[in-house]
């Protein structure tokens, strides 16, 4: 996994073959999407993931969850949740992007 937002200014190879995942909208449609970053909120962890067919789709956040030492990625539908995690995340963003 990654520690860093994946974008235009990163200077290695993308290709995360170990990290490709079938995700299914609501109308249906499955998305090849690819994790590119991990972090934590409230000990909590969640990943970032691109779709791999379009990258300049906005990235969708879920939830990793563990259960029986299998860890599962989960959609966030609590809202108040929702609105936390991306919060947090968009601070991580603005962090990096100073840096």
């Amino acid at each position: 996994m990654s520690d860093h937002i994946h974008d235009e200014n990163c200077d290695h190879d993308h290709d995360h073959e170990d990290d490709i995942f079938i995700v299914t909208d609501k109308d249906g449609v499955e998305h090849e999407m690819v994790m590119v970053y991990t972090f934590e909120a409230s000990e909590q962890p969640y990943a970032v993931l691109l779709d791999r067919n379009d990258p300049e789709a906005d990235g969708v956040i879920f939830r990793i969850e563990e259960e029986d030492d299998e860890a599962f990625l989960a959609s966030i539908e609590d809202e108040e949740e929702w609105d936390r995690v991306v919060q947090i995340y968009n601070q991580i963003v603005e962090e990096q992007e100073k840096e």
